[in-house]
């Protein structure tokens, strides 16, 4: 359930900018001059042409959305620096008749389309769950008769009846003396029913759960608490740190094929080339450094953690959120149900002088009701040891909570001799005893004291027949931390994880279970630090939200508002909740986690779903994310340092040796058969760093660039080997550069996947090794015996190996040693780096 406890009270029909509510409640003259306002007769209530008057200006009480065609939706994946670099070669494949490279591409192409739209499509679905909640029917005054309607026709001004059981259909304000006990816990976050009287404010999707009451509407659709809540949802979100690090992997890509493909057709026009052998080798150097594969094959990736985290009872809804889950360094926690049971618990009990503690319980648990007990009943009658001595007493009547006496009270008989016993809030208790001026002070200093440690105080009384009424004493009532709460919390804290409590409840509470979760004392009321006039937020709201241990008394807003704050000081932020109240904060955060039992609206806007209650999935599913992480950043490093090992090598052996090293058919078999393997990636082994990682886009490409240039190295050894020292026909050099280019660049899969040596743990794994050994093996027969090229059989093929093995050694040898430079000198002009580098591939 969400956090409990708002402030006492009802709020005003006038709502702030902000989605949170105004706590006041009006007079009989403001709701006199509110009816005035509304030209609502409270008799007769509006007139029908006036509704539709209304309902044409103000619009349909509904939320309203923004709908996109699925055509266009599917379009937009097919747009972008990636896809432009795909439907080239595509374009090119087929001017030229390669029809087995058109057929790859294009696959690859939907592929990527796919995938992402699918993802998009079941993202969307927050608002439309959001309105489930709003009621379908709703009881309205119209033209002097009460009917039913469809609550989407409500109009600012209507006279609305809502019964108990029924569903708010709209903001309004209570305007008659009636009573109404209301469930708004998915909306203000407060867990208990709370009560709501004439002069109130009643919130559309609330639910009445005793009593009824007529009320004035105020506010409807978009406009109403619960529309700005949803409003909240649809402009949360932007695009993923892994989105953005897809596109720059793909912005720095095109950036190096344009070069270099421009350079190389500069020098094939200088020479006279035919002009169909110039585009024929554009395309060669097209299809061979552009990612096709990087999307689907990092989607992949995560598609399989995904099922991992799965197995772990966390449900991944959106898998971009895996890689954002890797870089989480705040994580802002829901209290109710998350970090506590979310179940009333009895403190130790506080009976006053002569009464024993097994009279205050059992007096308490006479005054519950056994047959339909609510929260409250449920932990009375959970404390009681010994349940057989209840039965010793029959109930002869019982009377439950009521608006006018505001107790619950049971008559009884035991032995033939009647009593009466009751419970209720101690003031209340305290009238009903005639409480002396003495006990009144000693009984109002055990609850201020109670109040103070977060505890809510209990009061019960009993009377023998037709006598006065004596209080027994005070029953203390919590909510629990969860027995697992504070080992998770610090475990989050040690892989770099600060956890920050947030809640709906009075700070004493907050601080009391902070305490005792040893999560700090710092602890902020909400309202302190955005205000309720909507102006947003000051940079010293930012500052003290990033050094808060935990936020107290918060609405939708504040939570959105706090994600933000932590957001523009550069963290990636998680959020969990269960509320429709929780929705726009989830949405927004780069992290959304929806708890176990939480709302289809809170699921529906989450990015993670745990099906397991607390918070210890989390840290289980951060691990996961983490090494998913290094997977992807591992096929990063080796998808650029393959492309800048093979396009490089091609291009300077044109321009320097006017030699075409590799057919295109080479290369597209070298594409094929690369990603075949290379995919495995999704299920190898891999370390959980010890704190969040990001996209480390300069390290990346720097170790990318010393493997790939490397390779060019080795690559050129071959070549002129092959070429001039063995003196084989240009054909047979062909086989040879592919071979060696395919082994060696399986091989790289193996340096990219760690920082250090390869027998490092954790070691490959079979997953891995077998599939690149199998495709190893299959180019490797392919040269031999000459599938679509000139064979050179196993002599030259195992010379091949043993060369690419050498480059192997000596890779791994100066990968370790540039890491150490990282480790040693390079991280203090890493910010330099990094800046001129979002120059250069901005």
């Amino acid at each position: 359930m969400p956090d409990s406890m708002s402030p006492a009270g009802g709020p005003n029909t006038t709502m702030s900018r902000k989605a949170q509510p105004d706590e006041k409640k009006l007079d009989p003259a403001a709701i006199d001059a509110l009816l005035k306002e509304s030209g609502t007769d409270p008799a007769q209530g509006l007139a029908a042409d006036e509704a539709a008057r209304r309902l044409e200006k103000f619009g349909r009480n509904e939320l309203a959305e923004k709908h996109q065609s699925l055509l266009l939706r599917l379009f937009r994946f097919f747009w972008g620096p990636i896809p432009w670099m795909i439907e080239i070669a595509a374009i090119l494949s087929a001017a030229l008749g390669h029809w087995p490279d058109l057929a790859i591409i294009l696959v690859m192409l939907a592929v990527n389309a796919v995938v992402g739209f699918w993802q998009d499509y079941k993202a969307d679905n927050a608002i439309q769950l959001l309105k489930k909640r709003l009621a379908a029917r709703a009881r309205v005054l119209r033209d002097g008769s009460w009917q039913d309607i469809d609550a989407a026709g409500l109009v600012p001004g209507d006279i609305v009846r809502v019964k108990m059981g029924g569903i708010v259909p709209a903001d309004m304000t209570i305007v008659k003396d009636d009573y109404l006990s209301v469930d708004q816990s998915a909306l203000t976050g407060e867990s208990l029913p709370v009560d709501r009287g004439m002069g109130e404010t009643l919130f559309s999707g609330s639910i009445a759960r005793l009593g009824e009451a007529t009320g004035v509407v105020t506010e409807t659709g978009p406009r109403s608490f619960f529309g700005r809540t949803a409003s909240l949802v649809q402009k949360a979100k932007g695009v993923s740190h892994f989105q953005r690090a897809v596109l720059r992997i793909g912005n720095f890509l095109i950036l190096v094929t344009a070069a270099l493909v421009a350079f190389t057709v500069i020098i094939a026009l200088y020479r006279h080339d035919p002009l169909f052998e110039t585009l024929q080798f554009a395309l060669i150097l097209t299809v061979a450094s552009i990612p096709v594969a990087l999307p689907a094959i990092l989607s992949v990736t995560m598609a399989v953690g995904a099922e991992k985290l799965a197995a772990l009872r966390a449900i991944v809804a959106r898998l971009v959120s895996i890689e954002e889950m890797a870089g989480m360094d705040v994580l802002c926690s829901d209290k109710t149900g998350t970090l506590t049971k979310n179940e009333l618990t009895l403190g130790d009990l506080q009976p006053l002088d002569g009464v024993s503690a097994d009279e205050l319980i059992e007096a308490a648990a006479l005054a519950c009701d056994p047959e339909a007990p609510d929260a409250i009943d449920t932990a009375i009658l959970a404390g009681v040891a010994d349940k057989t001595s209840l039965s010793a007493f029959k109930r002869v009547a019982f009377h439950p909570f009521d608006p006018v006496s505001k107790r619950a009270e049971a008559d009884l008989e035991k032995d033939g001799a009647r009593l009466s016993v009751a419970k209720g809030a101690p003031q209340v208790m305290l009238d009903l005893c005639e409480a002396s001026e003495e006990e009144r002070a000693r009984v109002g200093k055990m609850v201020d004291e109670a109040a103070a440690h977060g505890l809510r105080m209990i009061g019960v009384a009993r009377a023998a027949k037709e006598g006065d009424w004596t209080l027994l004493g005070l029953l203390p009532l919590f909510d629990p931390p969860r027995e697992d709460s504070a080992a998770t919390i610090a475990e989050l804290r040690s892989l770099g994880v600060d956890v920050k409590m947030i809640t709906g409840d009075h700070e004493a509470i907050a601080r009391e279970i902070a305490a005792k979760l040893d999560l700090g004392s710092n602890i902020l009321v909400a309202s302190d630090l955005f205000g309720a006039d909507g102006n947003g937020k000051a940079s010293q709201a930012e500052k003290a939200v990033l050094e808060a241990d935990g936020f107290a008394r918060v609405f939708p807003q504040h939570k959105f508002e706090i994600v933000e704050a932590l957001q523009d000081r550069g963290h990636i932020v998680g959020m969990t909740g269960d509320g429709v109240n929780d929705a726009p904060a989830l949405r927004q955060a780069d992290m959304g986690v929806a708890v176990s039992g939480a709302t289809d609206a809170a699921r529906a806007a989450a990015d993670l779903v745990l099906t397991a209650p607390g918070l210890s999935v989390i840290t289980r599913a951060v691990e996961e994310a983490r090494r998913i992480f290094e997977r992807m950043t591992s096929y990063a490093t080796y998808r650029i340092a393959e492309t800048i090992r093979v396009l490089i090598f091609m291009t300077l052996s044109i321009a320097l040796f006017n030699f075409y090293p590799v057919t295109a058919v080479m290369v597209v078999l070298l594409a094929l058969l690369n990603d075949l393997s290379i995919m495995m990636i999704a299920y190898d082994n891999a370390p959980v760093a010890p704190r969040p990682v990001r996209w480390d886009m300069t390290r990346i490409r720097i170790i990318a660039g010393v493997l790939g240039g490397y390779g060019v190295i080795a690559s050129f050894g071959v070549f002129l080997i092959a070429r001039d020292y063995l003196q084989l026909p240009p054909d047979v050099v062909q086989t040879v550069v592919f071979l060696k280019l395919l082994v060696a660049g399986h091989m790289t899969i193996y340096l990219t996947r760690n920082e250090g040596w390869l027998w490092d743990r954790p070691w490959p794994s079979w997953k891995l090794v077998v599939p690149a050994e199998l495709t190893q093996l299959v180019g490797t027969l392919a040269a031999v015996y000459g599938v679509f090229m000139t064979p050179i059989g196993w002599k030259l093929a195992l010379m091949v190996w043993g060369f690419a093995f050498l480059e192997f050694i000596t890779s791994s040898a100066l990968k370790v040693a540039v890491y150490r430079l990282f480790a040693h000198g390079w991280r203090r002009n890493r910010r330099h780096l990094e800046r001129v580098e979002s120059h250069l591939y901005r």
